[in-house]
């Protein structure tokens, strides 16, 4: 059974009144993270671009964008998003379940790469709703990211957010410019490809990276200036 079937299953059965735990349960078959971040992107994607009332077809694109279906499992697909985008109640437990999946880890990438994600549709019909900006809000804090962690998310996917330099490398105004230097070239490895793929971020979902470095050199060239004059 592929994955899109078991996860159209599972949703079939949660919507049949089945508890969320034992769904869950059913799908912890290996690669365990890659149908946690299946799910989340399904279920919170669809759900976050139902958060302002309407689906557009810019936001099913963005999807796309980030999760790319194959041909033969498009029908499964299809049916999973469309039973999670009716409406957007539920959203918490997909995202706690998924905090839980990855609390005994260190390691926030996931997280953020899955936020990375959500941003990407909220903005890809051109608006940014209030109520995106609260459904995605709650999620982070759900994730446990910090306020500075979210802010830097938003303002590198939210055209007119309130953009920090500072905060969007997560460095401090008092640092020196070679600290911060070292900060931003770690970033824009981190942001490579490669390594997005090596932390299991599914191939399809780096193609948002893009926008993150662009906003992360941006930022660093606004220091450079700024710390030249």
């Amino acid at each position: 059974m592929s994955i899109w079937s078991r996860i159209a299953d599972a949703l079939a059965a949660l919507t049949a009144g089945e508890s969320l735990s034992n769904v869950f349960e059913q799908l912890r078959t290996p690669p365990e993270r890659t149908v946690a971040f299946t799910i989340a992107v399904i279920a919170l994607g669809a759900k976050m671009a139902k958060a302002d009332g309407i689906v557009t077809r810019d936001e099913v694109m963005a999807f796309r964008e980030v999760f790319t279906i194959p041909p033969s499992a498009e029908a499964g697909a299809a049916k999973v998003f469309n039973m999670a985008r009716t409406d957007v109640t539920g959203y918490e437990e997909y995202a706690a379940r998924i905090a839980r999946m990855y609390s005994g880890t260190p390691d926030a990438s996931p997280l953020v790469d899955l936020m990375e994600g959500l941003f990407h549709i909220a903005v890809a019909d051109g608006q940014y709703h209030p109520n995106e900006d609260a459904f995605l809000t709650d999620v982070g804090q759900i994730f446990g990211l910090t306020d500075r962690c979210f802010t830097r998310l938003r303002a590198q996917y939210v055209p007119d957010a309130e953009a920090d330099p500072y905060d969007l490398l997560g460095v401090e105004p008092d640092m020196s410019l070679k600290e911060i230097r070292s900060v931003w070239r770690s970033q824009v490895r981190d942001t490579h490809p490669d390594a997005m793929l090596a932390r299991g971020v599914p191939e399809e979902a780096v193609k948002i990276a893009e926008r993150k470095l662009i906003a992360i050199n941006r930022a660093w060239e606004t220091i450079q200036a700024q710390k030249a004059a």
